[in-house]
């Protein structure tokens, strides 16, 4: 098996050498010394992973040089998983290149047992990327329509997406309001062999309960006031197609065991009929709410939960997908400002911050909403805190001992993630001890699981 490729960006010949000696034998090992040679290499060999040091000349003694290299390599492609090497006192400029873009970063001195942990991470991660992108380019194109990830968390929902997609199981998806079950269902059903077939959706929380059973079921004619004419219902609507069914939670204990009746036979009656109408059709399922929960506390049938739950796909909320919260934020600044003819290409550093500091109550229909109305309200050519009305009112009115509590949970929290739980780089990064961090999760109420 061919070695992957790794390009070491140091312009200590020495300490580049070293590690070139210490990683050949489980990696292809390029050298470069210099901006200009680094993206030489990347545009002949396309490395998947680069490990770049911030000090490059013709200022190694600063890390302008750095920055704008790891600009232009991602600048080259978005895709390149960039591990940020620097001084022992230059910490406050890693976490800045992990906020331009960077995947990772270590410390000097580079011990080599510590680089091998993280080259392994990193180099795991771009697989299940890579793997993911070649999965794609055996449907059409726009199967994952807005389905933007790279996150591991992402990753494994695309991998069941493709997985159940070719049967006709049922599925339930779960999520928070707007996170994008909808298309995780429009996904399912482009790569299932009801392509061709309508794709029929109803959110079962926005139509009154009076009206939701002739929706559904369709009615005969004069089977109650106002009803003039026979009318299919949406599940007749669904033949041959697949049938979503959002906000299944929401349903009313008779309209329930309804659907459980014909998830079990395959059949309906209309409102007012008599006569069993034979359907075919796919049924995909969403719902925001406990749905465990509501099943212990009544409201929700078991009997019908394991009915429409032969697969249970959970699509995770915006705050806890990483990197992909910028991924998503450009490619909507991009598509709004190309449809609104506006020449802006980028975000502030300040809006860049602001944006990975947000909670996303509202995940990505949050995320796109702001974007769409920073792009409309913007005068320059990058997007402000001030454009996306994200200049973090989060401690206006609090006192200052919990103002003080809300961001250090928030700065803990988001450490944690950067570090996928690991304490000890989670201290490091903080800039206090190991005991100290333990001391604060519980302060804090933060769980110690990933530890």
């Amino acid at each position: 098996m061919d070695k992957e490729k790794l390009l070491i960006v140091e312009d200590d010949p020495e300490l580049s050498t070293q590690m070139k000696w210490g990683l050949s034998r489980e990696y292809e090992i390029f050298l470069a010394g210099d901006r200009a040679s680094a993206l030489s290499i990347i545009q002949k060999e396309r490395p998947p992973v680069i490990a770049l040091d911030l000090g490059l000349p013709p200022l190694p003694d600063r890390v302008e040089e750095g920055f704008q290299t790891l600009e232009e390599i991602l600048e080259h492609d978005i895709q390149s998983k960039v591990v940020v090497i620097t001084g022992q006192h230059d910490k406050t400029h890693a976490l800045k290149a992990i906020g331009n873009g960077a995947y990772d970063f270590l410390i000097k001195p580079v011990h080599l047992k510590e680089l091998r942990v993280i080259l392994g991470r990193v180099f795991h991660v771009a697989r299940l990327e890579r793997e993911h992108r070649e999965l794609q380019k055996l449907v059409d194109d726009d199967i994952f329509e807005k389905m933007l990830g790279t996150s591991l968390e992402m990753l494994k929902v695309f991998e069941i997406i493709h997985k159940v997609a070719t049967t006709d199981a049922p599925v339930l998806i779960l999520g928070e309001s707007g996170t994008g079950k909808e298309l995780a269902a429009i996904a399912i059903h482009r790569q299932s062999a009801r392509r061709d077939g309508p794709f029929v959706a109803i959110n079962c929380g926005a139509i009154p309960e009076t009206l939701l059973e002739s929706e559904l079921f369709g009615h005969e004619k004069g089977a109650f006031t106002g009803a003039h004419i026979q009318r299919r219902g949406r599940i007749e609507a669904a033949q041959e197609g697949t049938l979503f069914l959002d906000e299944i939670g929401e349903l009313s204990p008779y309209l329930q065991a309804k659907l459980l009746r014909f998830l079990q036979e395959n059949r309906i009656e209309r409102v007012g009929g008599r006569e069993g109408i034979l359907v075919d059709t796919r049924v995909l399922a969403a719902t925001n709410i406990d749905i465990e929960q509501a099943i212990k506390d009544g409201r929700f049938r078991e009997d019908l939960y394991y009915r429409l739950g032969v697969v249970v796909a959970s699509i995770p909320p915006l705050r806890k997908r990483g990197n992909d919260i910028l991924l998503l934020a450009r490619a909507f600044l991009q598509r709004f400002a190309a449809e609104n003819k506006k020449r802006i290409d980028s975000f502030t550093p300040k809006a860049i911050q602001a944006i990975e500091r947000h909670n996303w109550p509202g995940n990505i229909r949050e995320l796109e909403n702001r974007i769409k109305r920073a792009v409309i309200m913007a005068d320059g050519t990058k997007i402000t805190p001030e454009n996306l009305e994200l200049d973090d009112p989060r401690y206006r009115g609090q006192s200052l001992k919990q103002a003080r509590e809300d961001l250090e949970k928030d700065m803990v929290s988001r450490a944690l993630a950067r570090n996928k739980g690991h304490l000890t780089r989670t201290a490091s990064e903080l800039g206090i001890s190991r005991p100290s961090l333990y001391n604060l999760m519980e302060k804090l109420g933060i769980s110690k699981e990933k530890g």
